[in-house]
């Protein structure tokens, strides 16, 4: 077992109200009988193994297994369906668009071609959620977060980490890289449920990085999965348009959600 899953396992003796299950997302019916008496459902299905074109039927043979579960299961309220933001900023000319928000979706074709596969795996994986939910009329809100970081996120992650990253210079130029801090994100997800106006999709970053100092910044950060020159000074001082706009999330932390 990870460090992480034994610390949840060292929870359930401490917490009298902690039931912790072993879950097999491919197995609808391991999730059925964890979700059982659950009012919310709290979804994250990135995986440890990092992406390929593999990963990506089995991320949405996930997804519809979670929501179908939580459709059967009468005492779940809501999903938070933790997504990505690589799921709506890959496309053709993005950098000819002033405001990228929670309507626009990453073009498949494009992922495809770029092996894009984190970002494809999302893309999809959320879609799916998002049509089954509505056809099982369950109320579902999505989180769209950037590169996550925090105490030793990236150090647990590093696969997942890296498979965010792909395209990352294009992401740079393009004013769409942005990061979130993990205990912000967590909150994110609370309020999320808590508040019953929540609704659709919602971009959760902290800060876009959209200038060399930034990604210095960001690639101390992330050492040592991304190493960084000794003695190395940035050399210039351009600022590339950040098109990324939270004002949904803006609201949700406000408390005015939707």
């Amino acid at each position: 077992e990870t460090e992480i899953v034994e610390k949840i396992r060292d929870m359930e003796g401490m917490e009298e109200r902690l039931v912790v299950s072993t879950v097999d997302v491919l197995d609808y019916h391991s999730i059925l009988a964890a979700v059982k008496g659950c009012c919310a459902l709290f979804c994250c299905l990135d995986s440890q193994d990092g992406y390929d074109d593999k990963m990506i039927d089995l991320e949405v043979r996930a997804a519809i297994n979670v929501v179908e579960a939580c459709a059967q299961t009468p005492s779940i309220q809501k999903i938070v369906f933790n997504s990505s933001l690589t799921a709506a900023i890959w496309r053709e000319n993005i950098c000819s668009e002033k405001d990228v928000d929670e309507r626009s979706w990453s073009d498949q074709e494009f992922c495809r071609e770029k092996k894009l596969w984190y970002a494809l795996a999302k893309t999809l994986s959320e879609q799916a959620a998002w049509a089954l939910a509505m056809d099982r009329m369950l109320k579902m809100v999505s989180v769209n977060a950037g590169l996550v970081l925090g105490p030793a996120v990236t150090k647990k992650n590093p696969r997942a980490t890296m498979s965010y990253l792909q395209g990352a210079a294009q992401m740079y130029e393009n004013g769409v890289l942005a990061i979130v801090d993990v205990n912000f994100l967590a909150n994110v997800n609370i309020r999320a449920f808590e508040d019953q106006s929540t609704c659709g999709r919602y971009f959760c970053f902290n800060q876009i990085v959209n200038t060399e100092q930034g990604t210095m910044k960001l690639a101390e950060n992330l050492s040592p999965l991304i190493s960084v020159p000794p003695r190395y000074e940035c050399q210039g001082s351009e600022v590339f348009a950040d098109r990324l706009r939270n004002k949904k999330l803006n609201k949700l932390v406000e408390g005015t959600a939707c």
